[in-house]
This record gives C-alpha cells, sequence and structure tokens, in this order.
C-alpha cells in the first residue's frame, strides 16, 4: 500500500494528466506536496515506479504514464473524482481483508492480510499492498483490527524477532513508552522499533546494539500499529 505521500504525488499526477493532458514539472509537484527539495519527488516517484503505478518514459522531459491507480482511487471514481487529500492510511487494508473471519480450513481461527514488508534495521520502503491472507489463533488477537507484516533485518534481534518472521499487528495511532511498534518516518519510510520518548522527542530504539536508537520530532513519526503477536516458520 502507498504512503500518504506517495498517494498524494500519484493522484496529483493524475489529475494534470486529466486536466492539460501533460504532466506536472518537478517543480510543481514539490509545491503540491509542500516538500522543501526535489530530491523527496525523485524518491517518491522511484518508489511509485518500482511498485509499478507510473511508468517514466525514456528520452522525453517530464514524461510520466501512469499505469494504475490504488484501488481506494478506484473504487470512489464512480461517485467523486480522487483527491489526494483522501490518501488511505498506510497499513489500512481494504474492508473485506481486514475482517476477521474464520478460516475454512481451520475452523475457530482468523485469517488477517499481510501488507508487506516492514524493515527492522535500516528503514526500508514503507509499507506496500495487502500481498496474502495468514491464520493465526484468535487469542494472538485482542479487539480492533489487525493486520501481519514479513520483517527484513535483524535490528530487533534481542527482542526475539528474526529476519524472516512474521510479525501481527494491532491497528492504533498512540503507543505507550516500551511498546514495538510500526513507526511511520516522514510519510516515506516504515520501522519495526520499540517506542521511547526523550522529552518531548520521539526515540525509535533498535533491540540490537550495532543499531543506534534514532530521535525525532513528533511531528515526524506516526504509529501505525503495535506488536501483538509472532509468526515464525522453521521450513
Amino acid at each position: 500500500m502507498l504512503t500518504r505521500k506517495q498517494h498524494q504525488l500519484l493522484m496529483f499526477i493524475q489529475d494534470r494528466l486529466q486536466e492539460a493532458g501533460v504532466p506536472p514539472s518537478f517543480d510543481e509537484m514539490k509545491d503540491a506536496l509542500d516538500l522543501k527539495s526535489k530530491s523527496g519527488i525523485h524518491r517518491l516517484i522511484t518508489a511509485l515506479e518500482e511498485r509499478g503505478f507510473i511508468r517514466r518514459l525514456p528520452n522525453r522531459a517530464r514524461a510520466l504514464e501512469i499505469l494504475k491507480l490504488p484501488e481506494s482511487a478506484v473504487n470512489n471514481s464512480a461517485t467523486a473524482a480522487p483527491s489526494a487529500n483522501a490518501a488511505p492510511n498506510v497499513v489500512n487494508s481494504t474492508a473485506d481483508s481486514t475482517a476477521r473471519a474464520a478460516n475454512d480450513d481451520n475452523p475457530g481461527f482468523a485469517s488477517i492480510p499481510v501488507m508487506g514488508r516492514i524493515a527492522a534495521g535500516t528503514p526500508i520502503s514503507a509499507i506496500q499492498d495487502n500481498t496474502h491472507m495468514v491464520t493465526v489463533s484468535p487469542e494472538m488477537l485482542g479487539g480492533g483490527e489487525h493486520y501481519a507484516l514479513e520483517v527484513k533485518g535483524d535490528s530487533m534481534i534481542e527482542a526475539g524477532i528474526l529476519d524472516g518472521d512474521t510479525v501481527v499487528i494491532q491497528k492504533a495511532g498512540t503507543a505507550t513508552p516500551g511498546d514495538i511498534v510500526v513507526a511511520l518516518i516522514d510519510d516515506e519510510e516504515a520501522t519495526l522499533k520499540t517506542f521511547r520518548r526523550q522529552g518531548q522527542e520521539i526515540a525509535l530504539e533498535a533491540a540490537n546494539p550495532a543499531y543506534e536508537t534514532r530521535v525525532f520530532g513528533p511531528d515526524r513519526v506516526d504509529v501505525q500499529g503495535k506488536l501483538v503477536g509472532l509468526i515464525r516458520s522453521y521450513n
């Protein structure tokens, strides 16, 4: 699934193509998203291209082609024009995939969506689309919505979270110091870290001495959920 900034940029490009027939310039994109430099636009465009939403046409200036739109934009197009301000939350999934429905092959168990990968190390591109479903014991889940993420990296090994594990996350917008959370940094990077506070700032703490604690202003970190369980395969 796209981050809020990625979604805003994609829909801005789409709207400009529909209105003017040509994509916006990098300066126009920078101003529209209120970014300080064009390097942020370059990163967002690269992320959109890697995820198959746009294509840069070679040997042509300002040549961008929209290949697909987010499902939320497609679903809303019948009643309203897509809005860059109506981007879905990074870890939201579609209504049918988030339901804690019983799995037909495992009566009494619940199915939750796996929403791509999360970095337990140096932050990587934020969470992607719903890739598949995973079945978990209902005892692992409390109230509210849940989703799963595949872990990449080793920064949380001393918390028992290994590269290749699948973590079960309860959707939440706030956290208590000591919680292991999914944190979105600057609307661009997602990581799995222990949530701490240092005065008015937020510290994202690794559970591996090889990684430094990263400290951010509160406006730069958006808590997306809290760890409630872990799935490990020994295949």
